[in-house]
């Protein structure tokens, strides 16, 4: 069963976290964040990017740029931005995005239950991607930003739950940011209620990693290195547990996440519709006015094993042919490993869509109308995929699997700043 506990936040004053609150590190490069801050001293990326605050000769990966963020940490608790709660808290954290609402529980969660696999993972981790953030936990003593976890509520207890605090307690922060998400938080440090917390967090038999895997593994062995450190340690020390927020799964929504493949590998349109037709039913959708609204929308994949292809200005419908999907396989079985397996790998040349530059992948936040835009600049085609259901997510996840690359794009996505988590 999964622990998940109160914890004494470092968090924002009510009037300073509009401002501090910033989109997570890894969702933009160093060159994009320095133009974010602009005009905005207190925003978090001065502590997840401190290169911002340094000349861009100097090597991000540095051990100036980690105790650059450790020293701006310091500055925004001395200035009075940050401040600590007195006694262990959970939150409640609720974001809406054009009129939908997630609404989550935020607390620490255990190293233990990730190494136990209670904490389920469906990625692959890069050892440079987690290094960065090992020495960026132990130059701040601290997780800034929130492990994004995702667990069953069969009977609706853990919303129901959140539902009923916000409905009788005022925010302690509640702003909409600039791309128009609205953030609210409401403290929960009621005796009984932090009771009724963790009694349902314990019920619960496992939780699942929605995004931030490299953070997670992070802080994992953050964890298991303070332990060498602290031979005597009992296992309730700060460094035992780490930030995250845990949904509900029926609050989350996965958007579709996109391809684009810069040439058809030596074919000409035609050949390439015929190599195509031997595993899809192949049509055309619509060949006018293909960016408008309702083109998009009509555009828009309905159901699994539909996938649409825009290219030479006219949008098709691909349709799998009966035989095309392996029976009780969670990954081979998902829309996008389908597309993979018989049509960019066989027919376009797509080997590794890891490592294969020629293909490239779009968030659905972008809209179907970016793949429009990147075919009529000069690529090839493009694929719009349906998304991924966040059944198939637990089910790759149960299985032990891994999901193929670029498979989820959860929206919107969590601040970081808003809670800290200070490991001593």
């Amino acid at each position: 069963m999964a622990v998940f506990r109160a914890f004494k936040a470092v968090r924002p004053t009510a009037e300073h976290a509009a401002d501090v609150a910033a989109l997570p590190y890894d969702v933009m490069s160093s060159s994009e964040a320095r133009v974010m801050v602009e005009g905005k001293p207190l925003s978090f990326l001065h502590i997840d990017r401190a290169e911002i605050d340094l000349p861009e000769s100097v090597d991000i990966y540095s051990k100036e740029v980690y105790d650059k963020a450790a020293s701006n940490y310091e500055k925004l608790k001395a200035d009075g931005v940050f401040v600590k709660e007195e006694a262990p808290c959970y939150y409640i954290y609720r974001l809406i995005f054009k009129g939908r609402a997630q609404t989550g529980v935020v607390g620490c969660a255990s190293i233990d239950d990730y190494a136990e696999n209670v904490i389920k993972k469906h990625e692959l981790t890069r050892a440079d991607k987690e290094e960065d953030r090992i020495r960026h936990v132990d130059a701040l003593d601290a997780n800034t930003g929130p492990i994004f976890l995702t667990c069953r509520d069969d009977a609706g207890t853990l919303s129901a739950f959140t539902a009923a605090f916000i409905e009788a307690h005022e925010p302690i922060f509640d702003f909409t940011a600039e791309d128009g998400v609205r953030h609210s938080v409401w403290r929960v440090d009621g005796e009984g209620d932090k009771a009724f917390v963790e009694k349902q967090m314990d019920a619960t038999p496992a939780l699942y990693i929605a995004d931030g895997h490299h953070r997670c593994a992070s802080a994992y062995r953050v964890g298991q290195k303070r332990r060498e450190q602290n031979p005597g340690y009992t296992g309730q020390e700060e460094f035992n547990y780490f930030l995250a927020v845990v949904f509900p799964e029926n609050e989350l929504a996965i958007m579709d996440y996109n391809r684009v493949v810069k040439d058809l590998n030596g074919l000409t349109e035609e050949e390439f519709l015929k190599a195509a037709s031997e595993k899809f039913e192949v049509s055309v959708l619509m060949e006018n006015d293909t960016r408008n609204e309702e083109a998009l929308a009509a555009a828009r994949p309905a159901e699994k094993g539909v996938f649409s292809m825009y290219m030479g200005g006219k949008w098709y419908c691909l349709k799998s042919r009966p035989g095309t999907y392996p029976e009780g396989d969670p990954v081979k079985s998902l829309d996008v490993s389908v597309l993979q397996e018989n049509l960019l790998g066989p027919v376009l040349g797509i080997d590794d869509p890891r490592t294969n530059a020629r293909i490239s992948f779009v968030g659905g936040i972008r809209g179907l109308g970016e793949l429009v835009r990147r075919v009529e600049e000069g690529e090839a085609v493009a694929f719009a995929v349906k998304p991924v259901a966040i059944a198939e997510l637990m089910a790759i996840a149960d299985a032990g699997a891994v999901m193929p690359p670029k498979s989820t794009w959860f929206e919107p996505k969590l601040r970081s700043g808003l809670f800290v988590h200070e490991l001593s």
